[in-house]
């Protein structure tokens, strides 16, 4: 969508739009400054019109996605060995471990 943010867009009468991928795989590498390389990529569920803007004409496109996350790299310094089953760690949130 362009522009700046106004109300949701209406998807009661919204179509699913076929599409094809062009060019690229999605996937986009990204070292970070702890030196970890971690692998995103989005994954694309549908893409719905959703009519047009009234102030410009332009179709409403509103595409439904999740990023995939995948730890690549990352050094040994960082590494912590597992908890055993069954062990507490001191530091996790209640009701998260």
């Amino acid at each position: 969508m362009m522009g700046p943010p106004g109300p949701p867009a209406d998807l009661s009468n919204a179509e699913i739009v076929d599409y094809s991928v062009i060019e690229g795989d999605g996937r986009l590498r990204l070292k970070l400054k702890d030196g970890s390389i971690v692998e995103i990529r989005l994954e694309i569920m549908n893409i719905l019109r959703a009519g047009n803007d009234p102030n410009t004409g332009l179709p409403t496109y509103v595409v439904q996605s999740a990023p995939l996350v995948r730890l690549v790299e990352t050094p040994k310094e960082l590494r912590k060995a597992p908890l055993r089953p069954g062990a507490k760690d001191s530091k996790a949130i209640q009701g998260f471990g």
